[in-house]
């Protein structure tokens, strides 16, 4: 029943054209744009920090924003209320979303690795993989736990809007297209507080150096997704 559940959820997903959209193509476009352009400011080596950053625009892409739509769409048509009378459990409902999503993160990351390598990127040792793959994990829970929080508890127009807007931000003023050092002083000591920064930065240091990710960025990881998993469970609507 959960595998059922995950891989609908997960073709669904992959059926959508607005989905490919926001998690596929425009990932690949930056990737393509940063590593071999030098309009945004990147530090060398210049491929590897790009994936590291579109790594990071890739969960919050499609567990973010794309969770966030698509569970606003649902309660708005009545899916989740017709599945909740059905006898899927709830806790099957929730871990079928969560294993859809991450199976959305492996092919986002499998597509842009692969484009990667044709741009010249050097592949990180075991180690580096080891430490990406639990941050991807770690991500994709923490921003699937934020986009639950926004479309479970609003109008799905408003969160339609919202995801987008936070989306945007997030990738210019996030600490995501731009790294925290290249951002005002004043703005960075803020933005270094955000997961979308705590997840670029730990992954550039999975990614490029190597090594394991400094426990601040995981402590804001952390952190965020478990408030917004407490404050989505008081807050989601069926309808």
């Amino acid at each position: 029943m959960l595998l059922t559940q995950a891989r609908t959820e997960a073709v669904l997903t992959l059926r959508n054209g607005e989905q490919i959209l926001l998690t596929v193509l425009i990932p690949v476009a930056l990737l393509i744009a940063m590593s071999v352009m030098s309009v945004i400011p990147v530090p060398e080596p210049r491929v590897g920090s790009s994936v590291a950053r579109i790594f990071a625009l890739a969960v919050i892409s499609s567990a973010f924003t794309g969770q966030a739509i698509a569970l606003g769409f649902d309660r708005r048509y009545g899916v989740l209320k017709r599945l909740a009378a059905t006898a899927l459990p709830r806790w099957l409902l929730v871990a079928g979303r969560v294993i859809a999503g991450l199976a959305v993160v492996a092919i986002q990351i499998t597509i842009l690795a692969v484009i990667a390598t044709f741009l010249g990127w050097d592949l990180p040792t075991a180690t580096g993989w080891l430490w990406t793959a639990a941050l991807l994990v770690l991500g994709t829970l923490t921003f699937g736990a934020l986009g639950v929080l926004l479309g479970g508890a609003l109008r799905a127009e408003i969160v339609l809007a919202l995801a987008n807007i936070v989306w945007f931000l997030l990738l210019l003023v996030g600490g995501v297209a731009l790294g925290v050092d290249s951002l005002p002083a004043w703005l960075a000591t803020v933005v270094e507080l955000l997961p979308s920064a705590a997840l670029a930065e730990a992954l550039h240091t999975a990614v490029v150096d190597d090594q394991a990710p400094a426990a601040g960025h995981v402590l804001v990881l952390l952190a965020w997704g478990v408030a917004a998993a407490a404050l989505a469970t008081r807050t989601t609507k069926l309808t």
